[in-house]
């Protein structure tokens, strides 16, 4: 599973001209769901994404999470964070999850982190989206399970 982070401070998201999320400050997350992904990769990233200390304390170090400044997750599904170039100047997706299991996975992640009591929105998955967001840093951060750096 791959996320694409970055701290913001409002974002939205539309399908077909309409609003279908929006939040605050908190974190755009972008999510690709592999096809060798499994509860495991979900847990880690979960973990992580939440306690990441990327918003500022008091004295502007990036010191604090999510959790602690009470911030709110804006959730999209991106099947291309797993988009391979190696060949070609097409993209290919053949390492990406197959939408079944790719949509279990993004509505198993929502619920993990509505069950950790942090306020998500999200996209429509499989859906056409255009996202707005005002960058806070900017600080964007990507995560990557299989490749724990």
């Amino acid at each position: 599973m791959r996320l694409v982070i970055q701290r913001v401070s409002k974002a939205a998201v539309y399908v077909d001209e309409n609003e279908v999320g929006r939040i605050k400050k908190g974190l755009l997350v972008f999510i690709g769901v592999g096809k060798y992904d499994t509860d495991t990769d979900l847990t880690w990233l979960i973990n992580k994404l939440v306690n990441m200390r990327i918003f500022p304390d008091q004295t502007g170090k990036m010191n604090n999470s999510i959790v602690d400044v009470n911030g709110s997750i804006l959730l999209v599904s991106q099947f291309t964070l797993y988009a391979s170039t190696k060949k070609g100047n097409r993209p290919s997706f053949v390492n990406s999850a197959d939408p079944d299991n790719a949509k279990f996975f993004y509505n198993k992640f929502i619920a993990a982190l509505k069950e950790l009591s942090i306020y998500v929105e999200t996209g429509v998955f499989g859906a056409n989206m255009q996202i707005e967001l005002l960058n806070d840093g900017p600080v964007t951060v990507c995560l990557d399970s299989k490749n724990k750096e």
